[in-house]
């Protein structure tokens, strides 16, 4: 966690002119007739426990599904809890390249206030070379499509080098949050910044649209749609996004419901955009709290992190903070570097002044 004092912007405290509830304030609120998770509403602390449990939801399923990373599914004995360990020997609580470049994305965002995306290749870059927020200090866990685009970015400074012919791999998918976060309030936008998002190291049509899609479930569930809703038929947060610009089939079959048919072992977690996206809504839709559908999504095994993540940053959006199990969150790693992120995104987005690029 960077302490210097030109990190100065999570702590500003004027981006809004009312104050804004603490993390353990918005864990306080309780679900009772004025706070209606299928409502949509303005009320700040209501909308702001959306933020918290979407980019803490992406670290916790992060965190939860290392344990089990690599591991073939009927080789292990399921997991009930965050305890660490996996291929990379990590403490319980401490997370992957998922969060790590979750935050480098989320940093860029809020000190470019808006869509850079060579500020955001050259935090990938540092947290490569450096393991700029890592959660050990260095980067230990990374994805030859992100290695690839990254020292291409690095020999020619293009921002959009990664090839359309490339593996059609998760790694865009699973650091998606801050993008519909920052960009709620304009659907369309949103859609087409998680594209942008994915074109910096994912140039695979699967990987570009399972982000578009899963960046509109996002923007829902922060607006307090129902889970019923959410996982409609092509659901959209605005009217005739998939018929102006459609989904390539394989994610198109994903927002059909495709994923309502099946299970394990049709139902599976790889490294894949589109199976893993299948993976984390297939738990999302079987679940009815947040660590229902965690265990159920790292327990599939293979890539279980990032199946882990991908769920964990939607299932956060939908149930919000208070919905994630406080001993989880309470072994987090960075935990306060993550809730301030968090809270700088709520503040960007709902501030007067917003003039995003």
């Amino acid at each position: 966690m960077r302490t210097d004092k030109n990190y100065s912007f999570i702590f500003h405290q004027d981006a809004l002119k009312q104050a804004l509830p603490t993390i353990k304030e918005v864990q306080g609120l309780k679900e009772d007739a004025s706070i209606d998770l299928k409502t949509p509403t303005n009320d700040s602390a209501t909308k702001l426990r959306h933020y918290y449990g979407c980019l803490l939801g992406l670290a916790v399923g992060d965190a939860l599904g290392t344990t089990l990373e690599f591991k073939q599914p009927g080789t292990f004995k399921p997991i009930k809890d965050i305890v660490g360990g996996g291929p990379f020997k990590l403490l319980p609580g401490q997370w992957t390249d998922d969060t790590s470049m979750a935050l480098c994305l989320a940093e860029s965002l809020i000190e470019s206030k808006g869509f850079n995306p060579k500020d955001q290749l050259e935090k990938y870059l540092k947290w490569y070379e450096e393991g700029y927020l890592s959660s050990t200090g260095k980067c230990f866990d990374i994805g030859n499509t992100t290695i690839s685009a990254l020292l291409e970015f690095k020999e020619t400074q293009q921002p959009y080098c990664s090839s359309p012919n490339s593996t059609p791999s998760n790694g865009s998918l699973m650091r998606l949050a801050p993008i519909p976060m920052l960009y709620h309030n304009a659907p369309v936008e949103a859609i087409e910044k998680a594209k942008q998002s994915s074109l910096t190291t994912h140039g695979a049509k699967e990987s570009i649209d399972a982000c578009r899609y899963l960046a509109g479930l996002i923007v829902g569930a922060i607006d307090g749609v129902s889970k019923d809703e959410l996982l409609s038929d092509h659901y959209a947060p605005a009217k005739d996004i998939w018929e102006k610009d459609p989904l390539i089939d394989t994610v198109d079959k994903i927002a059909s419901g495709s994923f309502k048919h099946k299970e394990p072992p049709y139902i599976r977690g790889t490294g894949l955009a589109v199976e893993s996206l299948e993976a984390a809504l297939w738990a999302f839709y079987k679940a009815s709290s947040f660590a229902e559908g965690a265990l159920l999504a790292v327990n599939l095994g293979d890539d279980a992190d990032t199946t882990g993540a991908i769920y964990g940053q939607l299932a956060g959006a939908f149930y919000g903070v208070e919905g994630i199990p406080t001993e989880w969150l309470n072994k987090l790693c960075k935990k306060d570097l993550i809730e301030s992120l968090a809270l700088e995104i709520y503040k960007t987005t709902f501030s007067e002044n917003n003039n995003l690029n």
